[in-house]
């Protein structure tokens, strides 16, 4: 087992070491968009109902220290490339470049994917794959850099970060109408386009659904955009969560740590409530600010409860064609929740308090509204971590990862705690997909190595303990690196301390007690590891011009 890194061969297709095409199985990646840890699904504590996605978590794989960067694009990035993003183009975020002290054009900091990688749907289509994609994509706006130019066969595209969930209006002044693309060609959203999720889910059964998988296995990638702002679901949703919510954030993490210590997935012990300087309490709002506050997480609720449901559909497609015997369907949140006021990126402030939007308490939620969560909510997503999106910390970067193996009657379910990083399943993927190679090399032009190995529960292997495993992270010059259970994090004031911090994640993983002062040694040993992964990645000095709630 294992992915090594040579030159590829000259074509792809010999990745399959002579397996029958067909017998190679089919693998659907589902990605949802700034959905919070564990405790936002009800099978893991939540007062959310996501039946699907609890059915998929009780018949397969959870792993529970499963890794991605701190933001959207620089996971996606990893994700398909199976590279850092600091090779792959993403070391700071294309919205974020004007903030970044890296100079504009400097390798590796590019705000798209680059061309010294390649991607997983490249690879896997030259293997044999048809390639499909729906969603965001968040990588590339050119012609020459889209899902279509990148591997994916049909793909419909939403290239922005981030756009309405019921029209297609942007969410930048400099943006004003979000951009689409239908396999490479620039596209308006049909007349049907209702809502985004259902939309999404429509196309990839779409694809599915023209798919001859006699000829060929299919590699697909569902990517939502919900539940990121701006906050929109169908009313009937929305109503559905009526005074949920009353009772404030503090009720809500409380309830859910013990729902999550009923269940066994924490031991309470060292969850505080985990309060950050600057924000608020909700026992210091007034009645009307409790009202719109609890109905901003009724939205959040209901989208989430909309993703799931269309889970659910693409899940009952894969049962009714008996597909579901050949394909590995893999959930995954591209980073942690978000809780920051989108106002902080350059052109988003002027645009959503324009008069293009109406986001009065009787709107909140409908098509001309542009509202978000605070952090104070997206602390009760992160449930039993530490902050949020934009944060190299547990509750920005640790999110669920759901494996169902192809339904076979043997069992494939259980929780593992072993630590996996998001390029270990770009290299279960293509492991799965047969191919021994890698590529080194494209037109010339060195390409970036595969730097994840393969994920073994999903290849149906025991977990090999790996105490040396390191993962790391930096992002808007905030920095951490985990190795075993230690982990040392660096973040600026007033969310941190602005030097080394440690922590023991399996006595501490709500990164509450400092332990850098009475572990020196162990600082120095991670920290020399930080500067080995600096060294290998292309990393430049960064600047905290990100998120920061």
């Amino acid at each position: 087992m294992g992915v090594t890194h040579v030159v590829a061969c000259a074509a792809l297709a010999c990745a399959f070491a002579g397996r029958p095409v067909a017998a190679a199985p089919n693998l659907l990646v589902i990605i949802a968009d700034d959905l919070g840890g564990y405790s936002d699904l009800s099978a893991f504590g939540s007062e959310i109902r996501t039946p699907h996605l609890d059915a998929l978590a009780r018949s397969g794989l959870v792993f529970n220290s499963f890794y991605v960067a701190p933001t959207c694009s620089p996971t996606r990035a990893m994700l398909f490339t199976g590279a850092d993003a600091h090779l792959a183009g993403l070391g700071t975020m294309d919205e974020l470049r004007y903030a970044s002290p890296v100079p504009p054009g400097t390798p590796g900091y590019e705000g798209y994917l680059n061309f010294d990688v390649v991607t997983i749907a490249d690879v896997l289509r030259g293997a044999g794959y048809r390639t499909y994609l729906s969603g965001k994509w968040h990588l590339g706006y050119s012609d020459a850099n889209n899902p279509a130019t990148r591997g994916f066969e049909r793909s419909f595209a939403l290239l922005d970060g981030a756009a309405s969930h019921v029209d297609q209006a942007g969410i930048k002044s400099d943006v004003p109408t979000a951009r689409y693309c239908e396999d490479g060609r620039a596209v308006d959203l049909p007349a049907e386009f209702r809502y985004s999720s259902d939309f999404y889910a429509d196309k990839l059964l779409s694809y599915l659904s023209q798919h001859d998988a006699a000829r060929a296995p299919f590699f697909a990638v569902l990517a939502f955009t919900a539940p990121h702002w701006p906050l929109q679901a169908p009313q009937d949703e929305i109503d559905a969560y009526r005074g949920v919510y009353d009772a404030g954030w503090e009720a809500v993490r409380a309830r859910r740590v013990e729902n999550m210590k009923r269940l066994g997935l924490i031991d309470g012990d060292s969850i505080d409530d985990g309060h950050e300087a600057g924000w608020r309490r909700w026992a210091d709002l007034d009645p009307a600010t409790q009202e719109r506050e609890a109905r901003l997480m009724e939205i959040y609720a209901a989208m989430v409860t909309r993703l799931d449901r269309n889970v659910g559909r693409v899940l009952e497609h894969l049962r009714a064609t008996g597909l579901d015997r050949s394909t590995y369907v893999m959930f995954l949140s591209d980073n942690g929740p978000e809780g920051n006021d989108p106002r902080a990126v350059r052109g988003i402030g002027g645009w959503v308090d324009s008069a293009r939007f109406d986001s009065r308490d009787e709107n909140l939620g409908k098509l001309d509204s542009f509202v978000w969560l605070g952090p104070e909510w997206a602390h009760v997503s992160a449930t039993p971590y530490r902050l949020l999106k934009g944060f190299p910390s547990e509750g920005g970067m640790r999110v669920p990862l759901l494996v169902r193996r192809p339904v076979t009657g043997t069992d494939g379910s259980g929780t593992v705690a072993q630590v996996f990083n998001v390029t270990d399943l770009t290299a279960t993927l293509a492991a799965l997909g047969g191919v021994e190679h890698w590529p080194a090399e494209r037109d010339g032009r060195a390409i970036a190595a595969l730097a994840g190995t393969p994920i073994e529960p999903i290849l149906g292997k025991p977990a090999r303990a790996d105490a040396d495993k390191v993962v790391a992270r930096e992002l808007f010059g905030r920095r951490s690196l985990r190795r075993g259970d230690w982990k040392i994090l660096w973040i600026e004031p007033p969310k941190g301390a602005g030097r080394w911090q440690l922590y023991n994640l399996a006595l501490d993983p709500a990164e509450a007690n400092d332990l850098a002062a009475a572990e020196p040694q162990r600082v120095a040993e991670l920290a020399a590891l930080w500067e080995r992964y600096v060294a290998k990645n292309n990393i430049r000095a960064g600047g905290a011009g990100g998120y920061g709630n």
